[in-house]
């Protein structure tokens, strides 16, 4: 098991041997899931190697975005609420030297701690 495993329990909104099953046929060889998240349609997949955001698109989602960031791209990362870490707020990622952001709404007081954790696991741990 690697570093995120047990990290946060069951804060985990997903289950991760279902997430692996799905994503088996573009994980890299030894390439385990981690943790993983459920945020309205998309998820967030915390592997070994790296992170998965999957954007499920349109009206019956069937079009989907599997965006993979290794942890050692991430340059920074931060998290922007209203309020001290509450129900609504934005996940940024700064991937490589690149000035724009990704940006994603996260949604839910559990998952906006236990995402911010788990970011901070993997990229300053040098996971």
């Amino acid at each position: 098991m690697g570093l995120l495993s047990g990290l946060l329990g069951n804060a985990s909104t997903v289950d991760v041997n279902k997430i692996a099953q799905q994503l088996e046929p573009i994980l890299a060889a030894e390439e385990t899931v981690e943790l993983a998240f459920q945020l309205v349609r998309d998820q967030f997949v915390f592997t070994s190697k790296r992170l998965i955001l999957i954007d499920k698109q349109g009206l019956t989602g069937k079009k989907v975005e599997y965006l993979s960031i290794p942890y050692k791209s991430i340059t920074r990362f931060a998290i922007e609420t209203a309020g001290h870490f509450d129900l609504e707020a934005e996940m940024k990622l700064w991937v490589g030297s690149e000035p724009t952001p990704i940006v994603k709404e996260v949604r839910g007081s559990e998952n906006v701690s236990a995402i911010q954790k788990a970011l901070a696991t993997a990229v300053l741990m040098g996971h």
